[in-house]
């Protein structure tokens, strides 16, 4: 896998990587990541919009071969979360046990460290999703 992003890009993303942040147009269509270009409608008047972060899940898997750089984390769930929005996405879950993973089971959007690069020592963090804290 590359190397970690240079720092300027690094600030630049800084709240991408903190809450969910995607696009909105002129036409209401919302998508993430967010683009200079609607996907749906083609509209070049799009917006920033911050999703709930909020959702459920829709369908998931054990991750038991990940890729290099993922080791320290198998096996792990990966699932694809509709958001309260409509959205789907693809992420990991966290704080959770495989067993009690379900369909339609509510997550919300948390920051958790994604890799770390050992010689650098850098850590690279972004979302993944747990169950809602109660």
């Amino acid at each position: 896998m590359g190397r970690p992003m240079q720092v300027a890009r690094h600030w630049r993303h800084f709240r991408e990587k903190y809450a969910l942040i995607g696009g909105k147009c002129e036409n209401d269509h919302v998508f993430f990541p967010k683009r200079p270009v609607c996907p749906v409608c083609g509209s070049r008047n799009v917006e920033e919009y911050q999703f709930s972060g909020k959702g459920k899940v829709i369908s998931w898997t054990i991750v038991r071969n990940p890729p290099s750089g993922f080791e320290y984390y198998k096996p792990y769930p990966l699932a694809l979360v509709e958001l309260e929005e409509g959205l789907v996405v693809l992420a990991q879950l966290t704080d959770v046990d495989p067993e009690e993973i379900h369909e339609g089971m509510e997550v919300e959007m948390v920051t958790r460290k994604i890799r770390e690069f050992g010689e650098d020592g850098i850590i690279l963090y972004g979302y993944k999703f747990r169950p809602p804290m109660k």
